[in-house]
């Protein structure tokens, strides 16, 4: 196997330094490519310099680590399977139990000697696993841990109740305030400090994030499709497969065709 390499996002500095001078000490072999203080430099980075493992601080400013993961999954390269995870956490039992659901490691602030030995050692194992000859199995199992992490209620906020799911969407223009009803909305997109709420005969801006809205709305009904794409799975008309596999959306009556990411591409299969 070739040396393993691994990149550290946090954004405290002396933290960074402590957690690179222990995995010096713990594992000797381990390379470490990059240091950075941001979730847009972890994404930036990590996907230029390819490591075999991130360890992503969960709150940093601007994009957190989350954020960061799931866009690292995203955009890593077709057929092969992204980093391993370590998240870099103060303690939070509800974001804990999240990663053990999820089955994705993590280390506590500050970080003690003796766990970050356990991390690395799993994380050994785990290369040893991905050096065998699987196939795309390794690739799919990797998505499948990234979905089940960024699905975990733990770390995305409680998952609404029947009783607390939108109905209507509160969207404000100037003096006015537009009342649209959710079963309209064909899809939400992701805009800066914004979202876009697209119906078939216009478009809104709401000030709210969509990691912030996805909890409110029906799963059944609305699938994330991107990370920055939420669709009415009634308004698909069809999922169209190009030559390199990406898929791409086509809507019922409407002409914007929407990006599918490969993180969630396993909700288009024929029956």
């Amino acid at each position: 196997m070739n040396t393993p390499t691994a990149l550290i996002a946090e954004d405290e500095a002396l933290l960074a330094a402590h957690l690179q001078a222990e995995l010096a000490r713990l594992w000797p072999d381990l390379r470490v490519v990059a240091n950075v203080s941001h979730g847009a430099a972890a994404v930036e980075q990590s996907l230029a310099l390819r490591p075999d493992i991130v360890f992503l601080d969960i709150r940093m400013p601007g994009m957190d680590g989350l954020e960061a993961a799931q866009a690292i999954g995203e955009d890593w390269p077709e057929g092969e399977a992204p980093p391993l995870l370590v998240f870099v956490t103060a303690y939070d039992q509800y974001a804990l139990q999240a990663f053990e659901q999820a089955a994705v490691d993590y280390v506590l602030k500050p970080v003690q000697p003796e766990r970050l030995a356990q991390t690395c050692a799993r994380l050994r194992a785990a290369l040893e696993r991905r050096s065998e000859p699987q196939g795309g199995a390794t690739v799919e199992s990797a998505l499948s841990q990234l979905r089940a992490l960024l699905g975990a209620p733990g770390l995305v906020g409680a998952a609404a109740s029947p009783a607390a799911r939108l109905n209507v969407i509160q969207a404000g223009v100037g003096t006015a305030i537009y009342m649209v009803p959710v079963q309209e909305v064909l899809y939400f997109e992701a805009a800066d400090k914004y979202v876009r709420v697209i119906t078939a005969e216009r478009e809104h801006l709401i000030r709210t994030s969509l990691r912030e809205l996805l909890p409110q709305l029906d799963p059944d009904r609305f699938w994330q499709v991107h990370r920055g794409t939420v669709v009415r799975s009634d308004a698909i008309a069809s999922a169209l497969r190009d030559e390199s596999g990406k898929l791409t959306l086509v809507l019922r009556g409407h002409g914007d065709k929407l990006a599918v990411s490969r993180l969630y591409a396993h909700r288009f299969k024929p029956m």
